[in-house]
């Protein structure tokens, strides 16, 4: 996928960009330029599926809620990583939260935010991305947690906007532009479908 276009709107947004090929050579490029401080990530399939946590827990004191770690304790790491729900073309990005730890982490607290991104989350405009996040993302995500929710009961694939108490979708994230919050964003772009 041809990248251009997307990372000039994005940087026209206040965010730095590195494109990669391949999900490896963003796996290698993150493990070299975060070293030596606190790190974290949300629930994110796509920093599992790069492999960041065995990487980076050599050389970097790395912590993640799937492994035990309290999600407070994540709030206050100099580093954090997060995937996103949907990006569009044009530079806005979406995402959605169950608990609202993940959306906190990437509005303010943190020294260094990276958006990790596979070309899979890339949609046309802004409605695609939310489109893509509600009707992509939070259905697969809801199956991979087992919960009763429409979404899985019927298959996944559509948002019912329902009322289940196991919803995950509860809040939704749009990012118009680099909130102030974080001032170092970098959104990394990978050539490579990763997580959902």
């Amino acid at each position: 996928m041809d990248f251009s276009g997307i990372k000039a709107n994005l940087e026209k947004k206040g965010y730095q960009v590195s494109c990669f090929a391949t999900k490896e050579e963003a796996a290698a490029y993150l493990n070299g330029a975060i070293d030596g401080v606190t790190v974290a990530s949300g629930g994110s399939m796509t920093v599992k599926e790069l492999g960041l946590a065995d990487m980076l827990r050599t050389h970097n004191d790395f912590k993640w809620h799937w492994e035990g770690d309290d999600r407070m304790a994540v709030l206050s790491t100099d580093v954090y990583l997060s995937s996103v729900n949907g990006m569009a073309k044009t530079g806005e990005i979406v995402n959605i939260d169950g608990m609202g730890n993940r959306i906190a982490s990437t509005v303010f607290g943190h020294k260094k935010l990276y958006f990790i991104v596979g070309k899979n989350k890339i949609a046309d405009d802004l409605d695609g991305a939310i489109w893509r996040a509600r009707n992509i993302a939070a259905p697969l995500n809801a199956k991979r947690f087992n919960v009763k929710t429409p979404c899985v009961a019927h298959g996944g694939g559509k948002c019912f906007d329902c009322k289940s108490p196991e919803r995950i979708c509860k809040a939704l994230m749009v990012f118009w532009e680099r909130p102030n919050g974080i001032p170092d964003t970098e959104v990394v772009l990978i050539d490579e479908d990763l997580g959902y």
